[in-house]
């Protein structure tokens, strides 16, 4: 194993569900590296959670030692009160975002990771960066599709 790393990520979507965004920023050391991608029609918890996904898929070292900061309480709370362990015993039965949810629990099992819940919109410097990331790919002229997506 090298180094921890430290992942601090977030999500937006202008409108729920609308344009949306995602930002990550990655540090290991004096190593660092941004993420965003904004998607046409998405969901604010898909982008969250896509962050997640999309920075962890970033790691090139197998069983790293992560720490990832968020201040989505769906994605923190689904990972530390272990709900989305039993979602996937339910095979995610009647859950929204399975897609993103089934790929977050391949990426997060090829590593050691921690979750942190921090306050949005706060102080933390990171975390109000990877805002405007998400924020910035949700206003893109270059959206993607969220194929993922489902509309209700």
């Amino acid at each position: 194993m090298g180094a921890p790393i430290t992942i601090y990520t977030d999500g937006s979507a202008l409108g729920n569900p609308g344009a949306g965004g995602y930002g990550a920023v990655l540090l290991c050391g004096a190593l660092r590296k941004e993420l965003s991608a904004g998607f046409r029609l998405t969901t604010n918890n898909r982008m969250e959670l896509m962050a997640v996904c999309e920075a962890l898929a970033a790691l090139k070292i197998p069983n790293s030692d992560v720490t990832v900061y968020s201040d989505s309480k769906y994605v923190v709370d689904a990972v530390t009160q272990g709900w989305v362990f039993g979602w996937e015993k339910k095979r995610f039965a009647g859950k929204k975002n399975a897609d993103l949810w089934m790929r977050f629990l391949r990426l997060y099992r090829s590593h050691h990771v921690r979750f942190v819940w921090v306050k949005g919109h706060a102080e933390t410097v990171e975390n109000n960066r990877c805002d405007t990331l998400a924020v910035a790919a949700a206003n893109s002229a270059h959206l993607q599709e969220d194929t993922g997506y489902i509309p209700e």
